[in-house]
């Protein structure tokens, strides 16, 4: 069985190791704009075999918390290409996530101060950051109209192919932790009665028809998800049957020979044993690289690869706090931790100031 420093392709990616680095938001891009410091964080941190981008909204409605950055327009991508620019000089490898939150929004971050857009009407009971330090509830979205799908889908698309013209080499499909497509997908969230409510296959039509898109857009080999099958995360609670929903699309996907998959194991950031969910028959129908998460320690890492139940493992705040993770991992070395006042906005702090090992 292959080890973490092992390399391994996935797709048209080819990886140094088997370390992700996975999906931060960081909250330092006013105006939507990836800031130039962003290059100097990412090149810091590219001796992973991957890096996953923070968040990136794919048009402006897609927006949920502030100063995260956009992938819809010339400034947005110009800036994403100083920031890939600096990872493949460094050696790395990069893919842009590809966001919507859907209704975990609130009008002061929409155009025109509209509703959040959703699967339905319900507002989900959490709250979001709408400036450093304040939290807010999430307003009441509206349900997405049938005819208005159909761009969602090419928004995902053209965003994907921003992303290629930014200098990625390749894209995330944000599938998980409550988010728009995970709100379409569960029936915790999708109370529609047309051809995207009801039963699984319905439910799970718009993540199918983005994720062909895209895959038509770039090319498969090009082409990653992140799914979280039981995570509660931002109120989306728990399918009434995750296993046959998620079996399902794991089908649907096992028929594309995507670049990788990436799967939040449990809570988001909690238990990973908050509900039952056999990951490896997932695993067995998506057919794709398999990229696990949620709460790895060095030695849970490496026994997951040794016994073959994963072919990468990501991490993610540690990340923060350790640019050079990858080293630490390699030498058994401490890990130093998160300042959490610094996590999101500001500059420096907290961003590119964390010391690696010395010698």
């Amino acid at each position: 069985m292959p080890t973490l420093f092992d390399p391994a392709r996935f797709g048209d990616i080819a990886l140094a190791n088997r370390i992700v680095m996975a999906p931060l938001t960081r909250n330092r891009s006013p105006g939507q704009v990836i800031p130039p410091l962003a290059a100097t964080y990412y090149a810091q941190r590219a001796t992973a075999g991957l890096l996953i981008s923070e968040a990136t909204q794919i048009r402006p409605d897609g927006q949920g918390y502030f100063d995260t950055p956009g992938i819809h327009c010339p400034e947005q991508i110009a800036a994403w290409r100083v920031v890939t620019d600096a990872v493949h000089a460094a050696g790395g490898r990069i893919v842009a996530q590809l966001w919507h939150v859907g209704r975990i929004s609130v009008r002061a971050l929409q155009p025109a101060e509209a509703a959040p857009v959703s699967s339905t009407t319900r507002a989900a009971q959490t709250r979001t950051y709408v400036r450093r330090g304040e939290l807010v509830p999430v307003d009441a979205p509206r349900a997405l109209a049938l005819e208005e799908l159909p761009q969602l889908v090419a928004d995902y698309a053209q965003a994907a192919r921003n992303a290629i013209a930014a200098g990625f080499d390749g894209v995330e499909i944000h599938a998980a932790n409550g988010y728009l497509l995970a709100q379409f997908l569960s029936d915790s969230t999708n109370d529609r009665n047309d051809a995207y409510g009801g039963p699984i296959e319905h439910r799970a039509r718009l993540l199918v028809e983005v994720m062909q898109a895209v895959c038509a857009a770039i090319g498969s080999a090009r082409t990653g998800i992140r799914l979280s099958p039981v995570t509660p995360a931002n109120d989306i609670g728990q399918d009434s049957d995750p296993q046959a929903l998620y079996n399902y699309v794991g089908e649907q996907l096992g028929r594309l020979q995507l670049a990788f998959v990436h799967v939040i194991e449990g809570a988001t950031g909690g238990p990973r044993d908050n509900a039952p969910f056999d990951y490896q028959a997932l695993r067995q129908r998506c057919q794709a690289p398999w990229i696990v998460n949620n709460g790895y320690t060095r030695e849970l890492a490496m026994v997951t690869l040794a016994e073959g139940l994963a072919d990468a493992v990501a991490f993610g705040r540690p990340f923060i706090a350790n640019p050079d993770l990858v080293e630490r991992i390699r030498r058994d070395a401490p890990w130093a931790a998160v300042k959490r006042e610094t996590l999101y906005g500001g500059m420096e702090e907290g961003y590119t100031d964390y010391p690696a090992l010395a010698g």
